[in-house]
């Protein structure tokens, strides 16, 4: 039977948050000493330490009309002036005040939202291919599955402390959106309705794509996998090092066949401890009916469902206007099925909407990315995460303005992505183009810089980490993505298309801009 832990459970902790916070605002513990402590409840102190940041978990990055309406409301009444969707699936609520982080906090746990174990050396947040359950092409809707494993990954919080962080995630087709062949632990759904899994991989310092630790597993099974993996880390993971306690760096510990081995050990543990860890979720199918409206365009798609329609709105950076979740909320709040998912390139997709529907949803959404670059990805920055070295919002923003002003168009330039700093946190690794920031030294004077990484793929059985370029000053980005644009432009080819043929034709554009 799956173990659950009832989220009103979590309220009693609140009061502890609370007065460790008060004491970190009046200056009585480290900036330190209370991120090692507020990750647990899913907050962090912004850079400065004059407001923080919090995190809401959405398994699956699911969206529905109650979590909804909760966001606007709480955006609402504490006058929430910055919101932004993680590559992670979850949202983040900035530069607030303690009082309105106790006020969301708690208030969550009754819209079914829970921020513990948002930051820290937690289970996070499960993620899943955002149109898991809609989409044409999918092997099979893994949301149920992955719903369950977020339920029971939160048993682990009160348990025994872990290394570090454990990212579990479930993918429904090659796409491989949420890069489950290269997480601490993902589930690879099949043809056949079962199971592949994936385990030990990860971005940042030293990636690693994962190591397939079985193989046509059934779904009914998969907490017996999960529990293997928490075993598994708690025995080898790295309690001394906080640098290597990830998963991935147990590769390294063990060699390739040796962590395999290692997780297949106490995968038979747990298989032999008779402990009931079967599941069986049920989700109903999708009811609604089409309405006989047909529409197309380029943000608009097709259902596995026929006659329904996804409408996608991506907001630049990953930042929609705070108000615009009332304004989706009005909008859908009568409309019958309908829920947003967050995805992993911070896209949000309004789904199961009839033709009219998808029309006015459209609408609403209008102010999104225009173009597949605008798409681009980048974490918070540095204006605002402590950790941050370069502000990647505001390197995205400058460079949108340029590709426009320039007339760059459609397809011509990729999705880029945009990490402040190595950690990855906008996935810049596995990107066509990709960037994290740094610094270069220049006539012994240290200038803002990004390091360039070039031909990442995510797609399941072609993953493949960007090799670094070299190192372009900040300032010289946006003119280099300019030309680069212009450049394939004149092909009349897409991006991905041009650059199969053109490595070398890339590698000399951008080494015009490297800074020696």
């Amino acid at each position: 039977m799956l173990q659950t832990v009832p989220a009103q459970s979590w309220k009693p902790g609140l009061a502890e948050f609370r007065e460790k916070t008060e004491q970190f605002y009046r200056g009585e513990i480290s900036k330190n000493d209370y991120k090692g402590f507020s990750g647990r409840y899913g907050s962090y102190a912004q850079k400065g330490g004059k407001a923080s940041m919090l995190r809401l978990r959405m398994a699956g990055g699911r969206l529905t009309k109650e979590k909804l309406r909760f966001l606007a409301e709480s955006i609402e009444k504490h006058q929430v002036d910055k919101v932004h969707l993680t590559t992670c699936q979850t949202v983040q609520l900035h530069n607030l005040q303690p009082e309105a982080i106790y006020d969301i906090m708690e208030k969550a746990l009754d819209a079914g939202i829970v921020t513990m174990g948002g930051g820290g050396d937690f289970p996070r947040n499960v993620m899943v291919s955002p149109l898991s359950g809609v989409e044409a092409d999918e092997y099979f809707d893994v949301l149920p599955w992955a719903e369950a494993a977020g339920e029971y990954l939160m048993t682990y919080i009160n348990g025994p402390k872990m290394p570090r962080k454990l990212k579990v995630c479930f993918s429904n087709s090659p796409k491989n959106v949420p890069h489950a062949t290269y997480r601490d632990l993902g589930f690879v759904a099949r043809p056949d309705g079962c199971f592949d899994v994936y385990s030990a991989g990860g971005l940042g310092n030293n990636p690693r794509f994962g190591l397939k630790v079985a193989e046509k597993i059934a779904p009914e099974q998969i907490l017996c996998y999960i529990e293997a993996m928490h075993q598994t880390f708690l025995t080898y993971g790295n309690y001394e090092q906080r640098g290597k306690a990830r998963t991935r760096y147990m590769q390294e510990k063990l060699g390739e066949e040796g962590y395999v081995k290692a997780y297949r050990e106490k995968l038979e543990e747990v298989l032999a401890s008779g402990k009931d860890l079967e599941i069986q979720p049920r989700r109903p199918e999708v009811q609604k009916k089409e309405d006989g409206t047909r529409i197309s365009g380029k943000r608009i798609l097709p259902q596995k469902q026929n006659g329904l329609y996804t409408v996608a709105y991506h907001p630049i950076g990953g930042c929609p206007a705070p108000g615009k979740f009332r304004e989706l909320y009005e909008t859908i709040k009568d409309m019958e099925e309908v829920e947003i998912r967050i995805a992993p390139d911070e896209t949000l997709y309004v789904i199961n909407l009839t033709g009219s529907e998808a029309e006015t949803v459209c609408r609403v959404t209008a102010d999104g990315a225009e173009t597949l670059f605008e798409t681009s990805v980048s974490c918070i920055g540095a204006s605002i995460c402590q950790v941050g070295v370069r502000d990647s919002q505001a390197l995205l923003h400058k460079a949108v303005a340029a590709v426009r002003e320039a007339g760059i168009p459609d397809g011509a330039l990729p999705q880029i992505h945009i990490s402040g700093c190595p950690s990855s946190c906008g996935t810049h690794q596995t990107g066509l183009i990709g960037f994290h920031g740094g610094v270069k030294a220049v006539d012994k004077v240290p200038m803002p810089a990004f390091t360039l990484h070039l031909g990442g793929c995510e797609l399941q059985g072609q993953e493949k980490m960007g090799k670094q370029a070299g190192v372009i000053l900040e300032k010289d980005i946006p003119a280099f993505l300019v030309e680069l644009g212009q450049t394939v432009a004149a092909t009349g080819e897409p991006y991905s298309q041009w650059v199969i043929s053109h490595e070398e034709e890339l590698e000399k554009i951008a080494g015009t801009y490297l800074a020696v």
